[in-house]
């Protein structure tokens, strides 16, 4: 491997046509997956720079900060990239629920023979 994207120390994201990578937020304390976003350059710099989630909203076409309206803010504990630099991992310190629904997490419905079961945590 010689791509410097793949082994170098310098953060160079692949955005997608778009402009955006896919994020993934975790809460730093358990590693419960709390939601899946999309961040532009200027949301990836803005969580950098505070320490708070922000995204791209595709539906708002404008930067979001996680929490704006709700006060359910994420606070970055740590940021990773994979190895190509096309996805970002959030560990953060949710203050609430990650999810619009109320839900601790987007992800609290399981697959179960092709329909959606409820779970908690």
């Amino acid at each position: 491997m010689t791509d410097p994207r793949e082994t170098g120390s310098e953060l160079q994201p692949k955005w997608d046509a778009n402009g955006l990578v896919t994020a993934i937020v975790t809460d730093a304390r358990d590693g419960t997956p709390l939601m899946v976003a999309h961040m532009n350059a200027d949301a990836l710099a803005a969580t950098l720079e505070t320490g708070e989630a922000t995204f791209w909203s595709r539906s708002r076409a404008r930067l979001w900060k996680k929490g704006e309206t709700s006060g359910h803010v994420l606070r970055v504990v740590e940021a990773r990239v994979d190895c190509d630099q096309d996805a970002i991992w959030l560990r953060a310190e949710p203050a609430g629920p990650a999810c619009h629904t109320g839900a601790r997490s987007c992800f609290y419905r399981r697959i179960e023979g092709g329909r959606l079961v409820r779970v908690e945590g």
